[in-house]
């Protein structure tokens, strides 16, 4: 049987659907990196050539940036805003590792029910829990106080749930069967055994936690009224003035409260991406 000679149509096809691709992938990564581009451009000029069209100015004003820490507490607010992503990270971290633990691996009445009305509440929106949150931390006395920044926050999610059941379910069932012969409780089994080959479900949930709490406006907005406690995001309202802002001044704090999560993200990109993939959120 005659083979047919391998003509230049496929080789052109593909050549074109690379060529897409790849514009597909510069056209939303312009998307994605022109508001950095114009944040940073926008702190070095002068409140007098923020409209003009140059991209960079010809003398650029670093001294917005010394000016931007001189207006209000930046430093202060950027190390509450650690402690608070901090804190809530490894709450979220410990309690949905361990809960997704109990949904993937433990066996008892009800769990799927369970877990399904847990999942549940992620359709729940973010306003509808506000006012309840805000009632329960008035009565608690914690209005203004680091606490109504880190326990809301603090005991778990559906979504950290269900990212670390599912990763717990990718686990060979013979390291728990290993476990269990050697004599290991339930709890150290999870401890010792499954949680350290979840690193890098953890690593996943730990950037998105870091990034929630990092950018979180409206619960701060409502909680915290006192410059001691404040968080780098109350920062930027307290620069805007009530008839005018200076937008150089502005652009040059929200350039320094990004600058943490490019750095953040650009070390933890490789672990990032592979937990992606493994834990079922990839498309798999």
């Amino acid at each position: 049987m005659a083979v047919p000679p391998c003509g230049g149509r496929p080789v052109k096809r593909r050549l074109i659907t690379g060529l897409l691709s790849y514009l597909a992938l510069i056209l939303v990564a312009w998307c994605a990196l022109t508001p950095i581009l114009w944040s940073v451009s926008a702190s070095l000029k002068s409140d007098g050539e923020l409209t003009d069209a140059t991209p960079f100015p010809a003398h650029p004003q670093w001294s917005n940036y010394r000016e931007a820490f001189a207006s209000i507490p930046l430093g202060h607010m950027l190390l509450n805003t650690v402690l608070y992503a901090a804190c809530v990270t490894a709450g979220q971290v410990f309690f949905c590792s361990l809960a997704g633990y109990a949904f993937a691996r433990l066996r008892f009445p009800g769990r799927e029910t369970l877990f399904l009305g847990y999942l549940a509440t992620l359709m729940v929106p973010l306003t509808v829990t506000v006012i309840p949150q805000f009632l329960l931390m008035r009565a608690f006395g914690w209005m203004d106080t680091p606490w109504s920044m880190i326990v809301p926050g603090l005991f778990g999610s559906a979504f950290g749930t269900y990212l670390m059941r599912q990763f717990f379910r990718t686990l060979p069932t013979e390291l728990e069967e290993a476990a269990t012969l050697d004599g290991c409780t339930p709890w150290q089994t999870y401890w010792r055994v499954l949680l350290p080959h979840t690193k890098p479900a953890v690593m996943v949930l730990a950037v998105l936690t870091w990034i929630t709490v990092w950018n979180d406006f409206l619960w701060p907005l409502i909680m915290i009224q006192r410059n001691d406690y404040a968080t780098a995001t109350l920062g930027l309202v307290r620069l805007q003035g009530q008839y005018s802002t200076n937008w150089p001044l502005l652009m040059s704090a929200a350039t320094v409260i990004l600058l943490p999560l490019l750095l953040i993200y650009a070390v933890a990109q490789r672990a990032f991406v592979r937990g992606i993939a493994l834990s079922g959120l990839g498309g798999r």
